[in-house]
């Protein structure tokens, strides 16, 4: 079992810019691809970005294209994602979470095989 674990979440005005972080426990595979899911309160499930560990390919959810760049660093088992030009409609909580393939996961969140505790963004107006 992979666990993984965020941080960065916080609280910040619209425009403004925060960065996540979610580490993975070594038994990681080389190949998974880790990613962001959001949620915000009475929303579905939403995913946001996705890379996969060993290429660094990187997919991305339309509310993120252009604003949010996710990132890893193979070695520390950590993924990054930089989000910038936050909007209130960005609040929510997000949710670090791994899976085999990066293909279509965003269709079905229920592929992970991982999931963080969740990491709270607030973005004010």
């Amino acid at each position: 079992q992979v666990q993984l674990v965020e941080s960065g979440g916080g609280s910040v005005q619209a425009g403004g810019s925060l960065r996540l972080s979610c580490t993975a426990s070594p038994n990681i595979t080389s190949s998974t691809c880790m990613g962001w899911f959001r949620q915000a309160s009475g929303n579905e499930r939403e995913g946001v970005a996705a890379i996969k560990r060993d290429s660094g390919s990187t997919y991305y959810g339309d509310s993120a294209k252009g604003r949010f760049t996710i990132s890893r660093d193979f070695a520390k088992y950590t993924v990054y994602l930089q989000m910038n030009s936050l909007k209130p409609e960005d609040t929510a909580t997000y949710y670090c979470a791994a899976t085999q393939y990066c293909g279509q996961w965003f269709e079905h969140p229920q592929w992970s095989h991982s999931w963080g505790q969740g990491t709270q963004v607030t973005v004010s107006s």
